[in-house]
């Protein structure tokens, strides 16, 4: 019905940068918000950034200035450009998008994806 596809991640020392994507598909009638969280062994997910369709972004406090999330309404895909990692940012990422299925009038679903591992070596 509708998938949430990530890409990227990997290893990368400290100081080092990565950039996450992430691609929805299938029976979308409009996306509402689409963010990242993310999960560290032994820790809650946390969510770390957000990006609406009217553009604006928020993020958590411990990744301003650092990580930039950016939205491509035509491709319905969102990007998480993280710049100087810490060995804290270490977790799995996942994708999060509120979505309404086309044929369900306004009511919103929430949609995850798989996750991919982010790992900063110190």
């Amino acid at each position: 019905q509708v998938q949430l596809v990530e890409s990227g991640g990997g290893l990368v020392q400290a100081g080092g940068s990565q950039r996450l994507s992430c691609a929805a598909s299938g029976s979308i009638f409009y996306i509402n918000v689409m963010d990242w969280y993310r999960q560290a062994p032994g820790k809650q997910r946390e969510w770390v950034a957000a990006a609406f369709t009217s553009g604006s972004t928020t993020y958590v406090e411990s990744v301003k200035g650092r990580f930039t999330i950016s939205r491509d309404n035509a491709k319905n895909s969102v990007d998480l450009q993280m710049n100087d990692l810490k060995p804290e940012d270490t977790a799995v990422y996942y994708c999060h998008a509120s979505i309404i299925v086309l044929g369900e009038a306004s009511r919103s679903r929430d949609f995850w994806g798989r996750g991919t591992q982010v790992t900063v070596s110190s």
